[in-house]
């Protein structure tokens, strides 16, 4: 019986030790310094836009045009990335790359070398068929110097 006690006291002392179950978190889409280069060096766009396939999404990008691009991201419900997107509205005044970066998908506009003004474009994403129109203002800026512009070959 004299060993009944502590026996009692180690059952206890181990049960507390017990690991308890934790919430398993999502894991988390890698960003690579790739996916990030060559931004414009003011960009604000409107971010995590909510698409909707019964009416088109509005959203808005402010740029300084220095030679990169300005993204918006969007996603599908997960979040995963759309399997592509469609320019459905050519910007006048610059070009849309659609790629996916992570678990989300990255809609660029990248302005025409010397471009300061209004411009806007619509996107199409599939599957689902959202869509997204966008308005862009188009700073003027300073090209980025490139090494062989600032060796002067």
């Amino acid at each position: 019986m004299r060993h009944a006690l502590p026996l009692a006291a180690l059952v206890v002392a181990l049960a507390g030790c017990a690991q308890q179950p934790q919430p398993v978190a999502a894991p988390q889409a890698r960003v690579f310094a790739v996916d990030m280069q060559g931004g414009a060096r003011v960009c604000n766009a409107t971010q995590n836009v909510a698409l909707d396939p019964a009416r088109p999404a509005e959203a808005q990008m402010v740029l300084v045009n220095d030679g990169g691009w300005c993204g918006i991201s969007v996603a599908q419900p997960g979040p995963r990335p759309y399997a592509a997107g469609l320019v459905t509205a050519r910007p006048a005044h610059g070009r849309v790359h659609i790629r996916t970066v992570g678990d989300r998908t990255r809609v660029d506009y990248i302005p025409d070398r010397g471009f300061a003004g209004t411009d806007s474009f619509a996107v199409r994403m599939l599957p689902g068929g959202a869509q997204m129109r966008v308005a862009v203002t188009v700073q003027p800026g300073q090209i980025a110097a490139t090494p062989a512009a600032a060796t002067g070959r």
